[in-house]
């Protein structure tokens, strides 16, 4: 499987040549303040020859853009076997969607919510689950805003709880902790408390909720026991409360031992965060539990979200 990995690394080389490409688009263009002030340019040839070369760059920039978006078909997002993983109702979004009204969804953080290691802001989990919701839901206004924050777990989220979550008025907070809890050796009960004590406010508040725990990656999993620890403590918090979560760790232990991805095809030479592809993918099947969530609740299906089975497709 090296050859996946060595088309995720192409994949990330294209928003290098996109950014390039466009640099070289705008030195090539001809001076808009030039034009309306009369100037004229040293000679139509120059001019033709600038011409050429910003159509050039733009058709690299257009190419570049379409090479990435088409990621997952070069490289296909695969689904766990077996998986049987509890994942919440999500009424108040469906119920937006339903009526027609505007949904809003806060994706909750640290770096790896905020898009560290991806190529541009557009391949961010946010941006891709964002692109994910509109494809299904063409006519309906959907906003995902970013609230990751490199470095931070529970505590530091707390403290930026209402500002950054509540204060949006959100119908769905993806809650993405733990991570940053285990590798500076926090406490998992200590974490599971202030977890569950934003669980309740976020409810309070009249917004589903999922969780999002730790990635399978080489920095976690030097330290398995504490991640352990970390899964299971998330694990038996969303089931008392009964919200949604989805098990990233278990998705990409899959990728790498049952699909045969190595880690270099979706996590980036620091061993810990993920890269386009491991971004796109995960945006790809959180959206998928989504749009199921919402389509039981059309349908009229009314399941208590603690026996909700997480399939993605």
């Amino acid at each position: 499987m090296r050859f996946a990995a060595v088309l995720i690394a192409a994949a990330m080389g294209l928003s290098a040549t996109a950014s390039a490409a466009t640099a070289q688009a705008a030195r090539a263009a001809p001076d808009p303040a030039r034009a309306e002030s009369g100037a004229t340019p040293a000679s139509s040839g120059s001019e033709a020859e600038q011409k050429g070369l910003a159509g050039q760059a733009i058709d690299r920039v257009k190419q570049a853009a379409k090479q990435a978006g088409d990621i997952l078909t070069r490289v296909p997002c695969l689904a766990p076997k077996g998986t049987s993983r509890k994942m919440g109702s999500l009424p108040h979004v469906a119920r937006k969607l339903i009526d027609g009204q505007p949904v809003v969804i806060v994706a909750f953080g640290s770096s790896s919510t905020q898009g560290y290691g991806s190529t541009s802001p557009a391949h961010n989990y946010p941006n891709r689950l964002a692109a994910r919701l509109r494809r299904q839901y063409p006519t309906a206004d959907i906003t995902v805003i970013n609230s990751g924050k490199g470095g931070e777990d529970a505590p530091e989220m707390m403290a930026r709880l209402k500002s950054t979550v509540l204060d949006a008025k959100p119908d769905l907070v993806i809650w993405q902790v733990g991570t940053n809890a285990i590798l500076r050796n926090l406490d998992p009960a200590e974490t599971g408390k202030l977890v569950e004590e934003g669980i309740s406010a976020i409810q309070a508040a009249n917004s589903d909720v999922v969780l999002v725990d730790p990635q399978y990656a080489p920095r976690v999993n030097e330290r398995g026991e504490s991640a352990g620890k970390m899964i299971k403590a998330l694990d038996r918090l969303a089931e008392l409360r009964r919200v949604g979560i989805f098990p990233r760790f278990q998705v990409m232990k899959d990728w790498h031992e049952q699909q045969a991805l190595p880690f270099d095809s979706f996590v980036i030479a620091d061993g810990l965060h993920m890269n386009d592809w491991g971004y796109a993918c995960f945006a790809q099947l959180l959206g998928d539990d989504i749009i199921r969530s919402v389509g039981q609740i059309k349908l009229g299906v009314t399941v208590p979200a603690d026996v909700r089975a997480y399939r993605p497709m």
